[in-house]
Parts: C-alpha cells; structure tokens; sequence
C-alpha cells in the first residue's frame, strides 16, 4: 500500500489488490465536502472502496482506524 494516482488525483493511500483508498483529510476538506464526495463517487464507479479519515483520528484514535481499515479488508465488495 501506498501512495497513488487515479486520474487527476492524488490518493494519499491505495491497496491495489485490493482496491481499496485510504484518505486521511486535514481541516482544509472541511471546505470541500461536496468535491470530496464527486471524488469518492468516480473512485466507488471505478471499483474501489474509499475510506475517509480525519487527520484527528489517524493521530488520536489509531487503533480505531486501524480496526476500521481490517473491517473493510475482511469484508466482500458489494457486488
């Protein structure tokens, strides 16, 4: 896993084999919610899952995001 592009954007995390995107969002998305939300839905169309983390969290609350990030991994795909 690691950083990545699709398209025009810049993914801070991405696990092709799995097709998964990791963002973690500082303050600044707090402003750009609904460009968040175009782009998660062209990652979704594309076949990827998409999590979202606050930079608060990754640095509070790590175990949390990492519980969420297995979840997601032993999780099938909705088909």
């Amino acid at each position: 896993m690691g950083m990545g592009y699709f398209g025009n954007y810049i993914l801070d995390f991405v696990c092709l084999e799995k097709m998964l995107v990791i963002e973690v969002d500082g303050g600044q998305h707090g402003e750009n919610m609904e460009r968040d939300k175009a782009r998660a839905a062209r990652l979704s169309a594309a076949g990827f899952r998409v999590l979202r983390f606050w930079d608060n969290e990754v640095l509070g609350d790590i175990e949390a995001v990492k519980e969420s990030i297995w979840r997601i991994l032993h999780t099938p795909p909705p088909s």
